[in-house]
């Protein structure tokens, strides 16, 4: 089993019940699923990019992503209805918690300036998403065999019912958030 939901189950949910107004244990925020996607842009001009951001999420996630195709065409961007333009995983059970353990405790640290994630980007039912400029921070990627460097969204879905909930919920396991003192 995956270390910080241990660490969950045993210390962290307990302790949110007792911080948190929640009347019992059942309302107490618990990551629900992590979607890890990305966008490639050059797939209009390069057919074996989609392949080789496939390559990455699998990599990253340890799931092999599912494919996005375009729902409208848009002109301007040179995109076809059905055309492959992204790469997705979404991350559930062990795998999710063994996946969130590596962003907050090795994935952030790794990131050159890294000065905490924004408080703004909460959605307003205890989800969060954040960017990541440089799929090379990720331990398994080699940055020797990278062809071209990658961004990443990563959205983490929690059974939070507001931002407040979300971020004491993230607090708990050490997400680095700024320190600038504006409220969510």
């Amino acid at each position: 089993m995956a270390r910080l939901k241990d660490e969950y189950n045993s210390k962290i949910r307990k302790e949110l019940l007792q911080e948190g107004e929640f009347s019992n244990i059942m309302e107490v925020p618990r990551l629900e699923k992590i979607v890890v996607n990305t966008g490639v842009s050059d797939a209009t001009n390069n057919s074996a990019a989609i392949e080789e951001a496939s390559e990455i999420i699998t990599d990253i996630t340890g799931q092999k992503p599912v494919v996005a195709r375009a729902k409208k065409s848009v002109s301007s961007f040179k995109v076809r209805e059905g055309m492959d333009i992204g790469v997705f995983a979404t991350l559930r059970g062990d795998r999710m918690w063994e996946f969130f353990d590596k962003l907050v405790n090795v994935v952030f640290p790794r990131t050159r300036d890294f000065r905490g994630v924004s408080l703004r980007a909460f959605d307003g039912s205890g989800n969060y998403t954040l960017g990541v400029t440089e799929h090379t921070v990720f331990p398994e990627i080699n940055p020797n065999k990278v062809q071209k460097l990658r961004g990443l969204q990563i959205t983490i879905v929690t059974t939070a019912k507001n931002n407040e909930q979300a971020k004491m919920f993230l607090d708990k396991f050490g997400f680095p958030f700024k320190k600038d003192g504006k409220k969510i």
